[in-house]
């Protein structure tokens, strides 16, 4: 189905529902649809041609939902940028999508114009001085008749990837692939046109964009917009707008509940009862963290979720009645419409006990990296993704990521997984932030080195290193380098970036 389509059938259902809703403003659907329809002459007469990208670079607002829709009806791609990255950063995503538009809320506009100076910016929420008014104008043009074109296999995204093993990557996404993702998640999660889900992670995130937004849109269903997240408000938002659904990486579930436990906030405060699902993702929760947060919000009502942008995102997920048991899993097997392998080092399925990379098939898979055949040709095998991600399979099928598989270490020939190691030295009361990288060797392949960020600052000694992990982990997995640096590269979602310390390492020789 065309994206288009899917936001006309939910206006036609029910024009007068509530679509978006922030704290001071409700757009029903036909006004979202009428908007869009605007939208796109807007994206029209700034010369925006069926293919043409459409960079969209805001926090979590309407605007952002009026320009993507405003984009598919103009025949345009949307390009969803991260509005925390820097201008060289932000200039990466635009100059390699080639954006001839886009749309920026106002105090992003200096780093959206310098990242882009060719890219014809219009101005969302605030106005700012030699810029076009995105939403006046879109309020002012004419509404569009019908799409420019409905072709459900023409791109309608390019999402950057975080680039955590290389530079980001495009990953193109066609209306058919994405209008995919809506049933998917449905039947994983249950959700209904009842929901009303909120949505304070960044919107220009696959997920939240794809999984959450267009979902509830695919159903008719409510998304409110906390415009960014922060602990207190995210607890207002859901008590207020009487939220059934929410989505978080840990830290936005752990943030309310350090700051109660600081003095500063009681949960008990608010009432969040309506809430039916709690979902995470981007990282699992350990048994004790996820007891503390069953415990804290009162309810054993959370999924874990697992997906990548190149599939859209759907993967696997993890259900309430499985957390405590299997705390640290993604979940057993793909979702509902996905197929799943775990393939070992020699090409055959994993069974339980063994270890593998995951593969991943559905029909929201992208369709390949933009302006990189080579890198889509390694992470595609036929109908598979090749996740890249690492993970063990347990005696009842459950899968637990233990690694990238380019963070994989082979030292004389055995498998070190960067992330066990990682996970040991964080234990060590010193030792603040940590990273395990493999320095290649000219006779072991590669060497294990501990790269550490200390809290009073001092070096920390390979000796002591090795002491503390001695009776953790074999000794073949032993750091045999220990590197005490100030802070660790991470991108702007928070991961590690592995390929720049790789690089650091080599060039300094440190």
């Amino acid at each position: 189905m065309h994206l288009t389509a899917v936001l006309e059938r939910a206006a036609r259902r029910a024009p007068a529902k509530a679509a978006l809703v922030t704290d001071d403003r409700t757009v029903t659907y036909a006004e979202l649809l009428d908007l869009a329809r605007r939208a796109a002459t807007v994206f029209r007469d700034a010369g925006v041609e069926p293919g043409d990208r459409v960079a969209v670079m805001t926090f979590n607002t309407p605007g952002f939902v009026v320009a993507a829709f405003g984009a598919w009806f103009a025949g345009g791609v949307l390009v969803p940028v991260n509005h925390k990255l820097t201008v060289p950063e932000a200039r990466y995503a635009i100059e390699h999508s080639g954006a001839v538009v886009g749309v920026v809320s106002g105090e992003l506009a200096g780093t959206a114009t310098a990242a882009g100076p060719d890219t014809a910016w219009f101005t969302t929420e605030t106005t700012v001085a030699g810029l076009p008014d995105f939403d006046a104008s879109t309020r002012a043009a004419a509404p569009i008749d019908a799409p420019v074109s409905e072709d459900e296999d023409a791109p309608a995204q390019f999402l950057y990837t975080s680039g955590t093993t290389s530079s980001p990557k495009g990953c193109v996404h066609t209306h058919r692939t994405i209008s995919a993702v809506g049933p998917l998640i449905t039947s994983t999660l249950g959700f209904t046109r009842d929901e009303r889900f909120l949505l304070a992670m960044p919107i220009w995130h696959a997920a939240p964009l794809n999984d959450w937004l267009l979902t509830m849109v695919f159903l008719g269903a409510t998304t409110v917009l906390q415009r960014e997240y922060d602990p207190v408000g995210f607890l207002r938002s859901v008590e207020r707008h009487k939220v059934t659904a929410f989505f978080g990486a840990p830290i936005a579930y752990l943030a309310p509940v350090q700051l109660a436990r600081a003095g500063r906030l009681a949960l008990s405060d608010f009432d969040l009862s309506s809430v039916d699902k709690w979902l995470y993702g981007g990282a699992p929760l350990g048994e004790q963290v996820a007891r503390s947060l069953v415990e804290a919000y009162g309810t054993d009502r959370f999924f874990q979720v697992y997906g990548m942008s190149e599939m859209g995102p759907v993967g696997t997920a993890l259900y309430p009645q499985e957390q405590l048991t299997k705390a640290g899993s993604i979940g057993r097997g793909g979702m509902p419409g996905v197929d799943l392998r775990v393939v070992a080092a020699d090409g055959k399925d994993a069974g339980p006990g063994g270890t593998g990379e995951i593969w991943l098939r559905a029909d929201t898979r992208m369709t390949g990296y933009h302006g990189d055949p080579a890198a889509t040709d390694e992470a595609f095998a036929g109908p598979w993704f090749r996740t890249g991600d690492v993970a063990r399979i347990d005696e009842d099928g459950f899968l637990f990521i233990v690694d990238r598989l380019k963070d994989v270490i082979i030292v004389g020939g055995e498998n070190v997984h960067s992330q066990e190691v990682e996970e040991a030295l964080r234990g060590h009361a010193r030792i603040t932030d940590v990273a395990v990288v493999g320095r290649p060797h000219a006779e072991w392949g590669e060497t294990v080195v501990a790269v550490c960020v200390t809290a009073d600052g001092a070096d920390i000694s390979l000796e002591e290193v090795r002491d503390f992990l001695a009776d953790k982990i074999a000794r073949y997995k032993l750091p045999r380098e220990a590197v005490t640096v100030a802070s660790l590269p991470r991108n702007p979602s928070g991961k590690l970036t592995k390929h720049v310390i790789r690089d650091g390492l080599v060039r300094t020789g440190a």
